[in-house]
């Protein structure tokens, strides 16, 4: 079997999620509040970054916030779909 298909995915833990926004955007709250809550279930971390203090997230997103990156990688950006987020962290279903 080739190394890819013997790759582990990664645990909900050992996912970052970071949170691109600004101050005073309303879908940057609305996506706070699912980001918050699917990390929170999930057991992964999350950070948030301002667009207005970083030059360089400004430059690549200022159009697009919120985006939400995961481990780096972009995974959506305006609305923040939690279902679609918790199966990107491997945290399919909500524990119940």
């Amino acid at each position: 079997m080739s190394a890819l298909l013997r790759r582990k995915r990664k645990k909900p833990a050992e996912r970052v999620v970071t949170l691109v926004g600004k101050p005073g955007c309303h879908l940057c709250e609305d996506a706070r509040a699912v980001v918050s809550a699917v990390c929170e279930e999930a057991g992964a971390s999350w950070v948030e970054k301002d667009i207005t203090e970083d030059e360089e997230l400004y430059k690549e997103y200022w159009e697009q916030i919120p985006v939400v990156l995961i481990d780096g990688e972009q995974h959506t950006f305006w609305r923040v779909d939690p279902t679609r987020l918790r199966k990107a962290l491997g945290a399919d279903a909500k524990p119940g």
